[in-house]
């Protein structure tokens, strides 16, 4: 069986809340999904999602390397041979890391759903229930407050607070979260580079020695300053974790040799697919590395794909996996939902995406 046709499908989603970062602020998911077809009519689905200040991916970008490089590639070329289907997607291109993973999961998706199995199956593994972490977007300390608690409310149990907006605010913040949801919940931090490397210890340390109970941080400083990073990592307790440093393979390597970080967020749309996502944790796990899964702002077709990878292959801390928690509403149907704080995967052939209901938007500058 072959594949008969490549195609993508623009899409732009609201958010039910703002999602603000020390990068950015977003109210919708603006995102590329990708659909291979093969010869019997079945569709697989892949998503390569818009974020300029961390991939620099976008939507036009992505649909001209999948239309004008990755289709031709694939198309008439044997659907069943995915992992030869998935290296030459990987050999065809340089950089377009969300493309290629929106290209490798839709032949992934395809795959499984041909031999009629979840994508977790076809992964390795058997689960259908993955937990999540929930972020508390960047604000106040009082809004924190506010936001923790409704969040406690709604059975997270851990929460992923976004700080870097304000060095000199950030142990005020992750106090006033802490003292809102007491002890029995886990918190955990996520700078977005904005700290520089001082103002990254002064924060750890200052947490530290409040006692606030702080699980770890998520990239405290620029992810080209592997020195900084080392530099903190070096002078604090708590782990930290390397996500925007690491892209590939050889950047984890790089972070690695310089014992840089102590744990690692690996993200389909940042390293380019499942392939490459497993060899990461597979890396990560052989240096002693703690691991966590991510995405960007996706919907449930990246997510879908996040959460399988998480549950066939594990990681040791709590993935975070609740970027279509954020939808208002999606012009997705089927695949994952939410379950409080647990992802649950659908018992349905692939990513159980049932239909895309195409968006036609401009990328957003």
């Amino acid at each position: 069986m072959t594949i008969a046709a490549v195609r993508t499908h623009r899409l732009s989603a609201p958010l039910h809340t703002p999602f603000v970062t020390a990068l950015r602020r977003t109210t919708t998911v603006d995102t590329l999904v990708v659909e291979v077809v093969d010869t019997d009519g079945r569709s697989g689905f892949g998503e390569a999602p818009q974020v300029w200040q961390v991939t620099g991916a976008s939507i036009a970008g992505a649909e001209a390397c999948v239309q004008q490089l990755l289709g031709p590639l694939l198309t008439g070329r044997d659907a069943d041979d995915l992992q030869a289907r998935c290296a030459e997607v990987r050999r065809a291109v340089v950089g377009n890391e969300s493309a290629r993973a929106a290209v490798d999961v839709a032949l992934h998706d395809l795959a499984a759903r041909r031999l009629g199995v979840p994508l977790v199956r076809l992964l390795g593994g058997t689960t259908l229930r993955v937990p999540t972490d929930v972020t508390l977007a960047a604000g106040d300390a009082v809004d924190l407050a506010a936001a923790a608690t409704r969040r406690q409310a709604e059975g997270f149990t851990v929460l992923k607070l976004k700080v870097g907006t304000d060095a000199r605010g950030d142990l005020d913040r992750v106090r006033a979260v802490r003292a809102a949801v007491g002890p029995d919940v886990r918190i955990r931090l996520d700078a977005n580079q904005g700290w520089t490397p001082r103002e990254a210890v002064r924060v750890i340390r200052g947490i530290e020695d409040a006692g606030l109970d702080v699980e770890l941080v998520e990239q405290p400083v620029h992810r080209r300053d592997l020195d900084g990073l080392a530099w903190v990592s070096d002078r604090v307790k708590l782990p930290i974790l390397a996500d925007e440093s690491v892209f590939d393979l050889r950047d984890l390597v790089e972070v690695i040799r310089r014992r840089a970080a102590d744990m690692v967020n690996v993200k389909l749309a940042k390293c380019g697919g499942l392939h490459t996502a497993r060899s990461l944790l597979d890396l990560a796990a052989a240096h002693g590395m703690g691991t966590i899964v991510g995405s960007m702002m996706e919907s449930q077709v990246g997510l879908g794909a996040a959460a399988s990878l998480v549950a066939a292959y594990g990681t040791t801390a709590v993935s975070d996996l609740d970027a279509a928690w954020w939808l208002a509403w999606s012009p997705v149907s089927g695949g994952i939902r939410y379950d409080g704080a647990t992802v649950v995967l659908p018992d349905a052939p692939g990513l159980g995406i049932a239909n895309v209901s195409e968006v036609k938007i401009q990328p957003r500058a």
